[in-house]
């Protein structure tokens, strides 16, 4: 469904730099397996030179996730912590040759573990402690200062830019208002700073300025369907069946189906078939239907497979 680059196939299949490392100097956690994405990253400082001399991670996500992690430890490795703070997770996704805007949000957990790890060697108290309001979204873990940075080192303008970066608002949508406040603060101050044109910056309710320049990541938005708020039940499956139906000659290709098997309130029960059943992908398929039908449907969504019957 995605085009996946020849780095980011090999840096999946054959990870670099996998497991556990003993004395690590520092070590940083992001995420959690129970929403879907976590990671762990260890380093070890060499302390006469302040350079990373081993780094190694341990993944729990899709192959994005399993990549953006092993081209990290890649990327570090030799560095200098300043120099290794200096990272971005463009600089992740560049080094693998593009990711998917959809799967962005993996690049971004392997920045804040970067931070985190560097945090724990030297002592310091890091940002992401989710202390008492800081915690946006409680599904996958995503607290107010990722959402900042993410807005901040991609130029995010959009509600649909922040979930493909840090996949806030992906699933109960319970988050949206908080969202909105933090990018439209933040875009002010990128405006005041100088960093972004007034007419690019979100304001929450407006319409979108057409034209508006988005980071080179970000994919062509197709029109958008009435609001899921404004839509009958028949009128929301009728379209989910709709995008299901374009989705399947891809999956069929690769030996795959997938069918609408019911729908209830925000949720969208499917069910896999043939080679996508045991395939090592079957997450990434799930969360790029889920995100398709977001995008139509103008609402959050959570799509669930189901058990075959048979």
């Amino acid at each position: 469904m995605w085009e996946y680059s020849e780095k980011v196939k090999d840096y999946f299949f054959n990870p670099k730099n996998a497991g556990v490392l003993e004395d690590a100097s520092g070590v940083g956690e992001v995420g959690a397996i129970a929403c879907g994405d976590a990671l762990k990253l260890m380093i070890k400082v060499d302390p006469e030179t302040d350079r990373i001399t081993e780094a190694r991670f341990q993944t729990f996500g899709c192959g994005s996730a399993i990549a953006s992690s092993s081209a990290l430890t890649e990327i570090i490795i030799g560095k200098t912590l300043d120099e290794a703070l200096a990272i971005t997770n463009q600089d992740i996704a560049d080094f693998l040759g593009g990711l998917p805007p959809e799967k962005m949000h993996c690049s971004v957990m392997g920045y804040e573990a970067l931070r985190s790890a560097i945090a724990n060697y030297r002592g310091e108290v890091w940002e992401n402690d989710h202390e008492e309001g800081a915690l946006l979204c409680k599904c996958f873990g995503v607290d107010e200062g990722m959402v900042e940075r993410a807005i901040r080192n991609n130029v995010l303008t959009t509600m649909e830019q922040v979930a493909h970066f840090t996949k806030a608002t992906g699933s109960c949508g319970t988050c949206v208002e908080g969202i909105e406040e933090v990018l439209e603060r933040t875009n002010a101050a990128m405006v005041e700073a100088g960093e972004l044109a007034a007419s690019q910056a979100f304001v929450a309710g407006a319409t979108p300025v057409v034209g508006r320049k988005a980071p080179r990541s970000s994919p062509v938005v197709a029109p958008a369907p009435p609001p899921a708020a404004k839509m009958t039940m028949l009128q929301r499956i009728k379209l989910i069946e709709a995008e299901l139906e374009a989705l399947r000659p891809a999956l069929q290709s690769d030996g795959g189906d997938c069918e609408l098997v019911d729908v209830e309130d925000n949720k969208v029960m499917v069910r896999l078939s043939g080679a996508c059943v045991n395939c090592q992908l079957a997450s990434v398929t799930v969360q790029g239907i889920q995100s398709r039908l977001a995008e139509r449907l103008g609402t959050p969504v959570r799509v669930i497979p189901v058990p075959s019957t048979h």
